[in-house]
């Protein structure tokens, strides 16, 4: 993509937190995003653009609690926008007013934040002639509400806490997050990536490990014009022309056509089938195990074995990914008790992760220069500590009421408890038995005597 005058400016004035963000969320992707929003019949306290910078920059605040976060998170629109009308003042307004927003304009900010990310980025996303998108997915652990236990269910370990399933793309040479899809726990991770072919770019190289196989997902891959590199595992059987030495083989060309494909009389795929030889630890005993990789890209030319081989190593990006979002961002535990919150914490704080990691792409462009990095260049450590500085600089200012008065304020919340205090039993842990109630017996004469005489000479 080619820079203009006017985008060489823009980068030049562009050096605080609200320029950086307007690189990306521009009026364009704004508008975007408010095509999903239904008409309201009232005036809110909460617009869109107040409540997605406020659920944006939760994300990247300090804080124990959602209040906490949420004091920190009002100064982004103290920022970025300085002359409309401040967000609300409390966080149950917030969380009333988002459990309200649909997702619909969610998705659409990130359908429009995605194609955005592509123009700044431009030729940084292409290596090799493919742009490598790597795919994997983990599970968010939820509070056990009523509603989340029964909607969500359980996954894992029986008894465990419902948890909502994120299959993610990332792309391999920048870390910046491409695209998601929600589920609960036991979703199926092969389903989620069919659903996100829609998202994928025309040189998109999908990397993916064994638990990708599938003849379906591969025939979509394939119908799609999309490139994939999925390893295989001993449970896919592989079709060849002639009888090959597997200690010998380097690639060749296979074809994948399962039982089922054959019963239901669907055609089959023509693939190419990679291996790739183990190097093992220095000075270790057990040799490396092989890695065999399965590949719509016939032509070796353009895509050879050594560069497939570099492909599937940046694969771990995937998992630098969740390691910034579970540690860094501090989402290993979400906080919604709703079904509605839950979605909207997750594709909220995913978006804040998305955001953040391309400005630091962005930013870090004129230093890479020609040069293609390996790995990603931008520590979402060092980023995030940037935004905080940003945000704490624009927190209201400490009242002028002194600290004993200001602590006298504190009063502990006073309610009526009408629930027992344990709901439910526990995984890995004894089930509460409460005590029962003591015995009421009637004295005999011994010990009436007895009684008598001790209180006689007490």
């Amino acid at each position: 993509m080619q820079r203009t005058s006017s985008t060489k400016r823009l980068r030049r004035h562009a050096r605080s937190l609200p320029d950086c963000l307007r690189q990306f969320l521009t009026p364009v992707v704004w508008k975007q995003a408010r095509r999903g929003l239904p008409a309201a019949r009232r005036p809110h306290r909460w617009s869109f653009h107040h409540l997605t910078l406020v659920l944006l920059s939760m994300t990247w605040c300090l804080g124990d609690s959602s209040a906490e976060r949420f004091e920190m998170a009002r100064g982004i629109v103290v920022l970025c926008r300085p002359k409309r009308r401040r967000a609300g003042r409390t966080v149950q307004g917030f969380q009333k007013a988002l459990a309200r927003l649909p997702m619909r304009p969610l998705a659409a900010l990130a359908t429009a934040l995605r194609h955005r990310i592509a123009t700044a980025l431009a030729d940084d996303l292409l290596v090799g002639g493919f742009i490598p998108l790597g795919c994997d997915g983990s599970r968010l652990e939820c509070p056990r509400t009523d509603e989340l236990l029964r909607r969500m269910g359980v996954a894992g370990k029986p008894d465990s806490a419902p948890a909502l399933w994120v299959t993610a793309l990332v792309h391999l040479t920048t870390g910046v997050p491409w695209a998601w899809q929600l589920g609960r726990g036991t979703a199926s991770e092969r389903d989620h990536l069919r659903r996100l072919i829609a998202t994928l770019p025309a040189a998109a190289l999908v990397v993916a490990d064994a638990g990708y196989h599938g003849y379906d997902l591969a025939a979509a891959l394939s119908v799609a014009g999309c490139a994939f590199l999925i390893r295989m595992s001993s449970s896919v059987r592989l079709f060849v022309d002639a009888p090959v030495d597997a200690d010998r083989f380097g690639q060749g060309v296979v074809i994948y056509w399962p039982l089922e494909a054959r019963q239901k009389r669907l055609p089959p795929l023509r693939l190419r089938l990679i291996r790739v030889r183990g190097r093992g630890r220095p000075g270790g005993r057990r040799p490396g195990a092989d890695v065999w990789l399965l590949t719509n890209v016939l032509e070796s030319r353009r895509l050879s074995a050594e560069r497939a081989t570099r492909f599937y190593r940046l694969r771990w990006e995937n998992e630098g990914l969740f390691r910034t979002y579970k540690r860094t961002l501090a989402k290993v535990h979400l906080v919604g008790r709703t079904v509605r919150a839950v979605h909207r914490e997750a594709y909220g704080s995913l978006l804040a992760c998305q955001l953040l990691l391309a400005q630091g792409a962005w930013a870090l462009r004129p230093r890479r220069g020609a040069t293609t990095q390996v790995t990603a260049p931008c520590s979402a450590r060092r980023a995030l500590r940037e935004v905080r500085r940003a945000l704490v600089a624009v927190m209201p200012r400490a009242p002028r009421a002194s600290y004993r008065e200001r602590l006298g304020l504190c009063l502990r919340e006073r309610r009526v408890r009408t629930t027992a205090k344990q709901k439910r039993a526990w995984p890995q842990r004894t089930p509460h038995v409460p005590p029962r109630p003591p015995q009421l017996l009637m004295m005999s004469d011994q010990e009436k005597a007895l009684y008598s005489w001790v209180m006689a000479v007490a």
